[in-house]
């Protein structure tokens, strides 16, 4: 039961690794025309609305692929707890 439980840990560990990983990447990114001319946070920023909608894009794509990979970890998790209860009855 822990070799199974370390590994399915192990995947879900490598799993967020490399979501974070890809977050960390997109947003380390700069979004196109979004320089402001000062450090004012309420300064308007020239940022048309494509470029940001492209920005909101990217997110939310990482979003669905970082729900996507929590799923697959659930499931692992779930299948290792299951296998553990059947060993457990026999």
């Amino acid at each position: 039961m822990a070799d199974a439980t370390t590994a399915a840990k192990a995947r879900i560990d490598r799993a967020l690794g490399a979501l974070e990983r890809k977050i960390n990447v997109l947003k380390a990114r700069p979004v196109p025309g979004a320089a402001v001319s000062d450090d004012d946070l309420f300064a308007p920023k020239d940022v048309t609305d494509a470029v940001a909608a492209h920005r909101i894009a990217e997110l939310e794509a990482a979003g669905r692929q970082a729900a996507d990979a929590l799923a697959r970890a659930a499931e692992a998790v779930r299948d290792v707890l299951e296998e553990d209860d059947q060993e457990a009855r026999a």
